[in-house]
């Protein structure tokens, strides 16, 4: 592990697209602001670890797993995808800023 030392206000630059600033110190602190390109993820730690383990746990489902929750999209009285007819469904967008 690389250890360096930062004062307020002074960057680290990680490649040629990540900068990590010293924003503000408060007793025992740090808060750093980091600059990096939307293609890179940046977590806290914890939530990273979060993620991870969702990703495991969803990599691991059974099919018995999913089976109630299958089950429950196709129930009678809850609409789907296939039960709404496409010349039903609205554009907004083609019709923003424009009076009926």
């Amino acid at each position: 592990m690389l250890v360096l030392s930062r004062q307020r206000d002074e960057t680290i630059m990680i490649g040629d697209d990540v900068e990590i600033t010293v924003v503000d110190i408060r007793g025992d602190k740090v808060r750093l602001g980091i600059s990096a390109p939307r293609s890179i993820q940046v977590h806290r730690k914890e939530v990273y670890d979060a993620i991870k383990r969702e990703n495991e746990n969803a990599a691991n489902l059974k099919p018995t797993d999913v089976t109630d929750v299958m089950e429950a999209d196709t129930k009678p009285g809850k609409p789907n995808d296939s039960d709404v007819p496409r010349d039903s469904v609205v554009d907004k967008s083609s019709t923003k800023g424009k009076k009926p």
